[in-house]
C-alpha cells in the first residue's frame, strides 16, 4: 500500500478563513500543495495578495473579502464560495481577532465583538458546511483553537472564553456528525510568531518566559502547522474525531 496516497488531496475542495494571516495562508498553502482546490476568505484585501503568493498560474488559489462578523455577509459569502468551488470537502476556520483589556474595565461591546468573531461565526460556518457534508456523507472541518482554550491568559477574557468554547463546540459537532462521515477536529497552535501576538514576542521579559517553557526551545512558525492540517483534511484521519491537536513545541507537556 502506498501510504502517502492517504494524504493526497487532489480533487478536494477547500475553504480556508483567515487566509490573509500568517497561519491561515500557511494552512491554505499546505492544502494547495497536497492537491486541493483552495478558496481563502479574509476581512481585508490582504487575502488577495496571500492567494497570489501561493498558487501557480495554471491552478489558481481563489480569494474573497468577507466580513465574517456580518451574519448576512457570512451566509451569502459562504454560498458563493461553495458555488465557485463546485462543492465543499474541507473547511478550515482560522479567522479571529483578539482584544486585550483588564477584565475590570473590559467593555461589553468588545466582549460581543470577540465572541461573534471567534466563536459564533465559527459555529455558523461549521453549520453551513455541515449541512453540505452530512448530505454528501463525507467532509472535514478543522477549527483553529488556542492555548487559551485551556489557559486563562492575561487581559483577554473574551478571547479565552471564545477559544475554550470552540474546543467544546468541536467535540459537540463531532459527536453528532462523525457517524455520518464528517470529521470535526481542531488544531491548537502553541506560541507562533504572528501579527496577533506581538505584545508577547516583542516584550523581552514575556518572550523569555515563554521560551523557557517550550521544550523545543524555539517559537513556532506558521509552517509548523502545515503537516497537521493536511493530516486532518485527508483520508489519513478518517477515524479521528473531536480532537484538539496541539502543535506547540511541547508547551502543553510541561
Amino acid at each position: 500500500m502506498d501510504i502517502l496516497r492517504l494524504f493526497d488531496l487532489t480533487g478536494r475542495r477547500a475553504i480556508v478563513t483567515g487566509g490573509g494571516g500568517g497561519i491561515g495562508s500557511a494552512l491554505a498553502a499546505a492544502l494547495y500543495g497536497a492537491g486541493a482546490d483552495v478558496l481563502i476568505i479574509g476581512r481585508s484585501e490582504s487575502v488577495v495578495g496571500a492567494a497570489s503568493s501561493i498558487h501557480a498560474s495554471d491552478h489558481p488559489v481563489l480569494a474573497r473579502v468577507i466580513d465574517l462578523t456580518d451574519r448576512g455577509a457570512l451566509r451569502a459569502g459562504f454560498v458563493e464560495a461553495v458555488e465557485t468551488l463546485g462543492g465543499l470537502d474541507i473547511l478550515v476556520n482560522c479567522h479571529g481577532t483578539t482584544h486585550l483589556e483588564p477584565s475590570l474595565e473590559f467593555r461589553s461591546e468588545a466582549w460581543d465583538e470577540q465572541i461573534e468573531s471567534n466563536l459564533t461565526s465559527v459555529f455558523q460556518l461549521c453549520q453551513l458546511a455541515g449541512r453540505i457534508m452530512v448530505a454528501q456523507g463525507r467532509g472535514k472541518i478543522i477549527n483553529i483553537a488556542s492555548l487559551l482554550s485551556f489557559f486563562g491568559g492575561l487581559r483577554a477574557p473574551a478571547y479565552a472564553a471564545a477559544k475554550g468554547g470552540l474546543v467544546q463546540m468541536t467535540k459537540a459537532l463531532a459527536n453528532e456528525w462523525s457517524g455520518q462521515g464528517v470529521n470535526v477536529n481542531a488544531i491548537m497552535p502553541g506560541y507562533v510568531r504572528t501579527k496577533i501576538n506581538p505584545h508577547i514576542w516583542k516584550d523581552p521579559v514575556r518572550s523569555e518566559q515563554t521560551l523557557a517553557r517550550i521544550p523545543a526551545n524555539r517559537w513556532g512558525e506558521p509552517a509548523d502547522l502545515q503537516g497537521a492540517v493536511v493530516f486532518l483534511a485527508s483520508s489519513a484521519s478518517d477515524y479521528v474525531h473531536g480532537i484538539t491537536l496541539p502543535v506547540d513545541g511541547g508547551f502543553m507537556a510541561r
